[in-house]
């Protein structure tokens, strides 16, 4: 059984590999024994499959799905340590915290740099496109450091390490290889549709959209509108991303998904043999799943 769009995501010393109908993520405990957990999806009203709106599910999908997958991997990567795993609450509050911040770094600063920088330069705010260009760019500059930083944590460096492993396994499982660590290490750790390149595309539709917000609104306007427009960006950029794996191989296409890619070399790195298995655990029960409920 051939299963299309299988997806994932690095957690905790283990590996999330979700299908259109279910999810399973494996992890590696401080013995080196492998845990899974797995659920069925339910299945998904016919209008929320519409283009854009889709994406926008999706994305809500992807952070119900990424939580359960943490809480998890912390839990059982960490059982055997002194600390105690995270609970629901403590999980909970650190994803608030996280969306807070993310608000903060991604949004409110670049806009009140983008502002700051007006006031040394006119023309900055003279054009609603140049204003949001170099808010765009403030932005995705701001990623980038932000990704550098977060690299130079061991814990986020391993992440980043099971974030290649995943995209390699995927890559062999689509050209339809052998599923073993021999027949995936040769695949590369970036695919266009990972959630880098999602973030990337992200970053350039936002620049487009919020180029229609009045330039004359207040300071406070222009960030909550930004917030309001964040499920049509999400939703347009999955369709992009979506389009951009399927022509990948256009020349056209692939100029466009290059930045992705490229940003790509921050989040992943060579994952070792036991990162793949983990990755490729994750993966046959997936399938495994997507079989029985075929």
């Amino acid at each position: 059984m051939n299963v299309k769009n299988i997806g994932g995501q690095a957690v905790i010393e283990g590996v999330m590999m979700k299908g259109p109908g279910s999810w399973t993520v494996a992890v590696r405990d401080q013995a080196g024994r492998i845990h899974l957990k797995k659920e069925r999806l339910d299945p998904t009203a016919a209008f929320l499959k519409k283009p854009v709106i889709r994406g926008v599910v999706a994305l809500f999908q992807a952070l119900s799905i990424g939580i359960k997958a943490i809480e998890f991997s912390a839990g059982k990567a960490y059982e055997e340590e002194e600390q105690e795993s995270l609970s629901k609450m403590s999980l909970m509050l650190t994803i608030a915290a996280s969306i807070l911040l993310s608000i903060g770094l991604f949004i409110l600063l670049p806009l009140y740099a983008t502002k700051l920088l007006g006031l040394l330069y006119h023309g900055v705010v003279k054009n609603s496109l140049f204003f949001n260009l170099t808010d765009g760019l403030i932005r995705v500059l701001i990623f980038i450091i932000y990704v550098v930083a977060i690299g130079f944590w061991k814990e986020m460096a391993r992440i980043f390490m099971y974030h290649g492993a995943e995209h390699k396994v995927i890559h062999a499982y689509e050209e339809g290889r052998e599923l073993s660590v021999a027949g995936v290490r040769e695949f590369s750790t970036r695919h266009p549709r990972c959630g880098t390149s999602f973030l990337m595309i992200v970053m350039v539709i936002s620049i487009l959209v919020f180029s229609f917000i009045p330039q004359q609104w207040p300071f406070l306007f222009k960030f909550l509108s930004r917030i309001v427009l964040i499920p049509l960006i999400a939703g347009s950029s999955f369709e992009f991303l979506k389009l951009s794996a399927k022509w990948q191989h256009n020349a056209l296409m692939h100029a466009m998904i290059v930045p992705g890619l490229l940003l790509q070399r921050l989040t992943t790195r060579e994952p070792d043999d036991a990162q793949i298995e983990v990755a490729l655990a994750a993966l046959t029960e997936v399938l495994k799943l997507e079989e029985e409920h075929a």
